[in-house]
């Protein structure tokens, strides 16, 4: 028997969701085993911040090098673990690499010392690290979620505990052998099997001065609670309804597969994904009919297998959430256009689903729907669009579709969220700051702004030593 297989029943476990084998299953670690991951974590970061950030980032370069040389490896262990279409999987692979490439070739003149003007001898901002953190991160991503916290904090000199979705755990040993294979030293990324109810205490610890979680609202409150009373920064990111606003029928064909694009990636389950669809009424009916015309021609399957389109939820009680919300809005009076309900396939498969008339008073109105369910509404005009967008608690990101770019950035400018892409469907990429506002958390991740939420920006002041000493207040 494999030494990490424990009794049946470990909440950290490999389950196929297309076949519902559990594969593997890893025992949590002792409360002594985690204070020495702890230990280790704060006894490296001296080390690891003394060296320059050139070092830092060559480092972590070599990551995103190795771990496109992995790539079908990794990819097939998504695909195993969360149900990922294989081509999908492929593509968060090339896009972990991209961003620990980003960081590794950027970081060390993203952190460069800023000069500030005054009126006699200098200023300067200096980033520097701020020691162990914890990232707490999802199953949807397994590889992408990981990096975009770990490659910017690494690159600054934090060392990294990761305690990953209990659902991904070789997703999670594959991610640290990539780091200890390319040379990070031991205690600088380690991954941690445990429970989520022992964070809690991860945070508590004054050897860890910060935490990052990527997951649900329930959770995100929970750590952001913890981290409060400590003291200590938090960067949360959860979950998300994202509007995508259609405003004309320019080029309509292109307009409706980037919305099936946006609502059907990753099957659904992807926190930035189109959810909620809001068109004006002279494109709705089109708009309608062509969206359920691609959503129609999704293919069930294993998810293995290149011919298929629509791959498994990520598990089996994800399948009945999403189906007990669907229930909800048809027993209350929704229109189902296409779908609502699940195919006669095993596995955790839930059919391609568009709703209409959506009203307050369902779960689908106010809930995120993290699966392949897209709701549509029919608005009068631009107001009207803006003000049913902005009714959602939360506000991740956004999508507008318009011929007249000025048109388009006036509702951009107007829509409650931390991202709006016009003409595209959000989306992530190394360079470009990700996160949101309201019930989506706060905080960011990636480009230049990602880098700086663990930093300590510290002010250096050199004055004369023989100027005046100015009377010292605040």
């Amino acid at each position: 028997m494999d030494a990490h297989v424990t009794a049946q029943g470990s909440p950290i476990a490999t389950v196929n969701p297309y076949t519902g084998e559990r594969v593997r299953e890893f025992p949590p670690l002792s409360s002594e085993e985690v204070g020495r991951a702890i230990d280790a974590a704060h006894r490296s970061f001296p080390d690891w911040r003394a060296r320059s950030t050139a070092d830092r980032g060559a480092v972590v370069r070599r990551v995103g090098g190795l771990m496109r040389e992995r790539k079908e490896e990794l990819a097939h262990l998504l695909t195993l673990e969360v149900g990922k279409l294989i081509d999908s999987s492929r593509a968060e692979v090339d896009l972990a690499s991209d961003i620990l490439t980003y960081y590794g070739e950027h970081g060390p003149e993203l952190l460069e010392e800023r000069p500030l003007p005054v009126p006699e001898g200098t200023a300067v901002l200096v980033n520097e690290p701020l020691g162990v953190l914890l990232g707490v991160m999802p199953w949807n991503f397994p590889l992408y979620q990981v990096v975009r916290f770990a490659a910017p904090n690494l690159v600054l000199g934090n060392t990294i505990l990761l305690k990953h979705a209990s659902s991904c755990p070789q997703s999670a040993l594959a991610i640290e052998q990539l780091f200890t294979d390319t040379g990070v030293p031991s205690g600088v990324y380690t991954n941690l099997f445990v429970r989520g109810a022992d964070v809690g205490k991860i945070i508590d610890d004054c050897r860890v001065q910060g935490a990052s979680l990527t997951g649900s609202e329930r959770a995100g409150v929970s750590l952001g609670q913890i981290a409060g009373r400590n003291v200590k920064k938090s960067v949360l990111e959860l979950g998300g309804s994202d509007p995508f606003v259609v405003l004309d029928d320019h080029n309509l064909e292109r307009t409706v597969y980037a919305a099936f694009l946006g609502r059907m990636g990753n099957t659904g389950q992807c926190c930035v994904a189109a959810k909620r669809f809001i068109a004006l009424a002279d494109v709705y009916d089109a708009f309608v009919t062509g969206l359920r015309d691609r959503m129609s021609e999704m293919q069930p399957g294993d998810p293995v297998d290149p011919a298929t389109t629509l791959g498994p939820l990520s598990s089996e009680a994800a399948a009945e959430l999403l189906m007990e919300q669907v229930r909800d809005a048809v027993d209350k009076g929704a229109t189902v256009v296409l779908g609502g309900g699940r195919p006669d396939l095993p596995g955790a498969f839930v059919e391609p689903t568009l709703l209409t008339d959506v009203t307050p008073d369902m779960r689908a109105y106010q809930e995120e729907l993290f699966g392949p369910v897209a709701t549509v509404y029919r608005v009068a005009d631009e107001d009207e669009a803006v003000a049913l967008a902005n009714t959602s608690p939360y506000g991740l990101g956004g999508a507008v579709f318009a011929a007249d770019p000025e048109r388009a950035r006036g509702v951009a400018n107007r829509l409650e969220a931390g991202m709006v892409w016009i003409n595209h469907p959000t989306a992530s990429r190394p360079e470009l700051p990700f996160g949101g506002i309201k019930r989506s958390g706060y905080g960011r991740e990636l480009g230049d702004v990602g880098i700086m939420e663990f930093a300590n920006r510290k002010l250096v002041r050199y004055v004369d030593a023989d100027a005046p000493i100015a009377e010292v207040l605040g």
